[in-house]
């Protein structure tokens, strides 16, 4: 009866747990009509402006980057941190000003390398209004680091927004 009744527990946990139907939008493992019924079932507020930055860890640390940049967002129902592989966080974020997000972008950087020594670049895609939209801002998000290795190699943020010529070229 115990197993039976964790296995269920952990079954609706994940079923109704906010950070995977993220996950599931950003890599569009979900059919576009069906975002809006899983977010009413969720009671997730779909039409607020979020932007999807993208944390990319150029070294190979013993320290797990995932916990450190979600202790820098506790607030669990705004904030979304997810892992999306070996070197690659992603925060989904409801912060529509672009300065405040070159800031925000700045203290992940200067977190992880003062106190772990971990070197990382950020990707940050364009502000979005509508959940559907998220794996557009994480794609761009993925596109302004990879032109940021080519075209500006000492940046450290690099916005889709200001990639210029360089996005046209890739």
């Amino acid at each position: 009866l115990s197993v039976s009744l964790n296995t269920m527990k952990d079954f609706y946990d994940e079923k109704y747990d906010k950070s995977n139907f993220i996950k599931n939008i950003m890599l569009e493992n979900i059919l576009p009509g069906d975002i809006y019924a899983k977010s009413k079932e969720l009671h997730f507020s779909g039409d607020v402006p979020r932007v999807v930055l993208l944390v990319r860890l150029i070294d190979r640390t013993e320290v797990f980057a995932y916990d450190i940049v979600q202790s820098l967002f506790p607030d669990k129902t705004k904030d979304f941190v997810i892992n999306i592989g070996e070197n690659d966080i992603a925060l989904v974020n409801p912060t529509p000003e672009s300065r405040d997000l070159e800031k925000l972008a700045r203290s992940i950087v200067d977190t992880l390398n003062s106190e772990f020594y971990t070197r990382a670049v950020i990707g940050i895609g364009t502000v979005v209004n509508s959940l559907r939209d998220l794996s557009r801002s994480f794609k761009e998000a993925q596109v302004s680091i990879e032109i940021g290795k080519v075209f500006d190699v000492e940046k450290i943020i690099m916005s889709y927004d200001n990639l210029g010529i360089g996005r046209l070229i890739y």
